[in-house]
């Protein structure tokens, strides 16, 4: 049986009354929980009656205690889920839903006519759909899609196990003692809030808290209300939150520049990118209890994180205790044993992962990132340069938004910059990449660079989870690459 549920029901006799999960307009008990989790299995089952077992649900729904109810639903179930993040295009959505041959779809009521479900205070439907089965592993528990770096998001199969085992690393690694009030701020189709911010939460028996994305201040998700986000974190009282970068970069320029504090804040993992050193220390300068990790859709997304117990600045943590990590000659990790079970359409992986990213281990266990093997840049000196080093310097600069380095074969590196704010002049900038190129050796560092729009995943200029599409962004800029000052 699944651990999480397992954990639930345990929570559920011996305080039934404590909040569990938290929305706009409602807060489930322990008790509550688990008998909104039998309502919605049996809505489910009832559905999906004469479907193969192996076929899988999808589920695109805001951020709410309905995705929660769901979600746990079908783990009850035994049923694969297909999550589908908010962001993704209606071209991503379809063919997330045909490569996984999901059979039934959860989402927000289309018409009046809709047959209407309510799960959490929340109305649903469910659509049949059309699409015929795919072959999944056996023991496939979750399909999750990352818009990676093409257009075709490729499915990630996990099994519960593999799945639960990060959440029980994390529990173990930062201590139950931190399993407060946690706020989603990530989609909940995302895996990394499903996995490391919503599991370890409910098996530590914390509260988590799921409001509509729209209610932190992400109605623009490219334009975030930082102020709004912050205002929920302080009325709520939140200990824990998961934060990609630039929510981090934004945050901490929020409190540098309102004087504000978050004193209930109390662990905020950040992973997705490398972060500079000196955003981390800009960030704690504020408040901000930031700890930095590392992960893959492929290892559930977590392999590694920075803790209150084990912290080392420069890293991105200790390994979790379940994996194993070994280094290849050219630095490229490779984690065991067997973190996922495979692609969809793919044959089975073998018991390890080459993950693509190149590091160094060090003698007590925290791993260091570089960069990735493929964006490695040789310049015309012969100079090996990992641009995420680069563009970590950049993005530590408070006025500097979002930023992608180029130099492959040139004699010097040129970025594309968006600033942080519309009214900022280039003076501004150009003294926030002289402070940036002031941390960087003389071969790294920047000498030319142009302003742009803010990068848009709609154009293909960004993944999901914000890194930007290299290839997408050279040939948008590659008159400016091209030149040589």
């Amino acid at each position: 049986m699944s651990r999480v549920l397992s954990a639930i029901s345990e929570h559920a006799r011996s305080r039934p009354l404590d909040a569990a999960l938290v929305g706009r307009r409602l807060s489930l008990s322990w008790r509550e929980l688990v008998s909104e989790v039998a309502h919605a299995k049996a809505w489910l089952g009832g559905l999906l009656a004469g479907e193969s077992a192996s076929r899988p649900v999808a589920v695109a729904l805001d951020n709410g205690p309905a995705w929660v109810v769901i979600d746990l639903a079908l783990a009850a179930l035994g049923r694969p889920s297909v999550p589908l993040p908010v962001f993704f295009t209606p071209q991503q959505r379809l063919h997330a839903l045909t490569d996984a041959g999901a059979c039934l779809l959860v989402r927000p009521p289309a018409a009046a006519t809709s047959p209407i479900f309510t799960v959490a205070g929340a109305e649903v439907m469910a659509e049949l759909l059309p699409f015929a089965p795919r072959e999944l592993p056996l023991g496939t528990a979750k399909v999750t899609y990352t818009s990676g770096s093409t257009g075709a998001p490729k499915g990630v199969c996990l099994s519960l196990d593999q799945m639960e085992a990060v959440a029980l690393s994390l529990v173990e690694v930062i201590g139950a003692e931190f399993a407060g009030r946690h706020l989603a701020v990530l989609p909940l189709g995302v895996l990394l809030e499903n996995v490391a911010g919503l599991y370890p939460t409910l098996l530590a028996g914390g509260c988590y808290h799921a409001l509509g994305l729209a209610d932190l201040g992400f109605a623009d998700g490219l334009r975030p209300d930082i102020g709004q986000l912050t205002a929920v974190v302080e009325a709520l009282g939140i200990n824990s939150l998961i934060l990609v970068p630039e929510l981090l970069r934004a945050l901490t320029a929020h409190l540098a520049t309102t004087g504000l504090r978050l004193p209930s804040l109390q662990l905020v993992a950040v992973g997705g990118a490398k972060l500079s050193p000196r955003l981390i220390e800009t960030a704690q300068g504020v408040g901000i209890p930031v700890y930095e990790g590392y992960g893959l859709s492929e290892c559930a997304s977590v392999v590694a994180l920075n803790t209150p117990r084990a912290e080392r600045t420069g890293t991105v943590g200790q390994v979790l205790p379940h994996l194993s990590v070994t280094m290849a000659s050219d630095g490229e990790i490779i984690i065991s044993p067997s973190p996922f079970l495979g692609y969809v359409g793919a044959p089975a992986p073998s018991g390890h992962l080459r993950t693509g990213d190149v590091g160094t281990l060090d003698d007590d266990g925290f791993l260091a990132l570089s960069g990735r093997k493929s964006n490695v840049l040789i310049t015309a000196f012969g100079r090996n340069i990992a641009p995420e080093w680069v563009e970590s310097e950049l993005l530590a600069q408070p006025e500097i938004g979002q930023a992608v380095v180029f130099g492959e074969g040139a004699p010097e590196l040129c970025a594309v910059i968006v600033p942080s704010r519309g009214d900022l002049r280039p003076e501004a900038l150009q003294a926030a990449v002289a402070r940036a190129n002031a941390q960087l050796p003389t071969y790294a560092q920047v000498a030319r660079w142009r302003g742009a729009p803010p990068f848009d995943p709609a154009r293909g200029e960004l993944t999901g989870n914000g890194r930007p599409r290299r290839g997408v962004l050279r040939e948008t800029h590659q008159a400016f690459i091209d030149q040589q000052s």
